[in-house]
C-alpha cells in the first residue's frame, strides 16, 4: 500500500488511515514502515454537518476511542503519521483542518497529518502516487488526475449541477424515460416504467415521494441498477448508459494529466462500475474515442488503502503527490499546526510541499454502492 521507493528499514512506529464519508466512517491501524494493515474499525454512522461544517467533535468522537482499542494491542510503537480522507473536505472541512492537528498531536502525539478530499484518497488507492487520471463513481461521480505537480479536476459539482454519468444522473434519466411512458410520450420505456412502480408505487405520487426528501441523490441512484437490469433488452435504457459512458469518458479526458499522450493511465473505482457491462461497454468505447492513447487499468485499492498510503508515505518520507489548498492539506514539524507549536524539521518528501491550483469546491458522491436503499456518499460531497 506504500510506494515501492520506501525505505524498508523506516521508522518502527505506526499509522492512521481514515475514510468519511456519507455512508459511515472506517478506520485502519497500519505498519509506518510497509503500509501493512493491522487493524481495522468501521462505523455507519456518518459524521455530523454543523454550522463550522464537518463536526470535528463528532469526528473525534468516532475515531479517538476506536484508534485507542487498534492500538492496544501493539504496546508503546508511536502513531508517527495520520491521513483522512473526507467527502466534503474542501468545501465544508475548515473546522476539521482547524482542529484535528492539535486534537491529534495531543491525543496520539502524532507529528504528521495529511486532511484530503476523498477523491484524492480515491485516487491514492486507485492508482498510487504515479501519474494518471481517476474516475470515482458511484451516486455521484468526480475525475481527478495529476502529473506530481498539479492536480486536474473535472465534474463533481453535485446532481443539479453536474456528476454527470453518475448513479443519480443514471437514476434521473431512468425515471424520466419511465414518466415518459406513463404519459405517452416519445423517448418513454415500457420496461422501465414497470420497474419504476415496483420501487417507488403509482408514479404520478412520485413527485411528491422524491421531491421532499433531503438525499434526493441517493434516491435518484437507487434507480440506477433499474437501468443496468433493463439496458440487455431495452434500447432506451442502453441509450442512457451510453450517454452516461460519454459523459465519463469526457470528465476522465479532461482530468487526464496535460501532455499525458500515450502513457496516460485512467482508473475507475466505486460502486457504480459495479453494474458491469451495460455500462462498462459503452464507457470503454468512449475512452477510447476520446483517449486513444491511454490504458485503462484496475483500481488497486479504495479509498481507505488510499489514506493508509497516503500516512505510511508521510511517515516514510516519500510522499509525492501535490499539495493543494483545497484538495490535500499537510501538517507537520515545523509547520505551525493550530494550537501546537511547531517542532523541529518540515515533513517534506520528495515532491511534497509543492502547491497545486486552487481547484476549487467538491461535488457530490463517488465511492458508493449504487443499490436501493443505499445510503449518499458524497465524493466530495457538500
Amino acid at each position: 500500500m506504500v510506494s515501492a521507493n520506501a525505505p524498508s528499514n523506516g521508522p518502527a512506529g505506526l499509522v492512521v488511515g481514515v475514510d468519511s464519508g456519507g455512508s459511515g466512517l472506517r478506520i485502519a491501524l497500519a505498519d509506518a514502515a510497509t503500509g501493512a494493515v493491522l487493524g481495522d474499525r468501521a462505523s455507519r454512522e456518518p459524521v455530523r454537518t454543523g454550522p463550522g461544517g464537518i463536526s470535528a467533535a463528532h469526528f473525534l468522537e468516532q475515531v479517538l476511542p476506536a484508534v485507542r482499542a487498534l492500538t492496544e494491542p501493539f504496546g508503546g510503537r508511536p502513531v508517527l503519521a495520520a491521513a483522512v480522507g473526507a467527502a466534503g473536505m474542501a468545501t465544508l472541512g475548515d473546522e476539521l483542518r482547524a482542529e484535528l492537528p492539535g486534537a491529534l498531536a495531543a491525543a496520539w502525539g502524532v507529528r504528521r497529518l495529511a486532511l484530503a478530499a476523498d477523491a484524492v484518497t480515491a485516487y491514492a488507492g486507485a492508482l498510487g502516487q504515479r501519474p494518471g487520471a481517476v474516475v470515482a463513481g458511484g451516486t455521484g461521480m468526480i475525475a481527478l488526475g495529476t502529473d506530481l505537480a498539479a492536480w486536474r479536476r473535472a465534474d463533481g459539482w453535485g446532481h443539479l449541477l453536474g456528476d454527470c454519468g453518475s448513479g443519480a444522473w443514471i437514476g434521473r434519466a431512468g425515471l424520466e424515460a419511465a414518466m415518459r411512458a406513463h404519459d405517452g410520450r416519445r423517448g418513454g420505456s415500457a420496461a422501465l416504467l414497470d420497474r419504476a412502480e415496483k420501487l417507488f408505487g403509482p408514479m404520478a405520487g412520485l413527485p411528491g415521494v422524491l421531491y421532499p426528501r433531503t438525499d434526493r441523490p441517493a434516491v435518484l441512484a437507487s434507480f440506477a441498477p433499474e437501468v443496468g437490469h433493463c439496458a440487455p433488452e431495452d434500447p432506451v435504457a442502453a441509450d442512457i448508459l451510453a450517454r452516461a459512458g460519454t459523459h465519463i469518458a469526457e470528465a476522465a479526458g479532461a482530468a487526464c494529466p496535460a501532455g499525458a499522450g500515450a502513457g496516460a493511465v485512467v482508473a475507475l473505482t466505486g460502486g457504480l462500475f459495479r453494474m458491469g457491462d451495460p455500462l462498462l461497454v459503452p464507457l470503454r468505447a468512449a475512452l477510447g474515442e476520446l483517449l486513444p492513447h491511454a490504458r485503462t487499468v484496475e483500481a488497486a485499492g479504495d479509498p481507505l488503502a488510499g489514506a493508509v498510503s497516503l500516512a505510511a508515505a508521510l511517515a516514510t518520507g516519500t510522499l509525492r503527490l501535490p499539495e493543494d489548498p483545497s484538495l490535500l492539506r499537510l501538517f507537520g514539524a515545523g509547520v505551525s499546526w493550530p494550537g501546537v507549536r511547531p517542532g523541529g524539521g518540515r515533513c517534506d518528501g520528495p515532491g511534497d510541499g509543492r502547491a497545486g491550483t486552487e481547484t476549487g469546491s467538491e461535488g457530490n458522491g463517488s465511492g458508493t454502492e449504487v443499490a436501493p436503499g443505499t445510503g449518499h456518499r458524497g465524493t466530495e460531497g457538500a
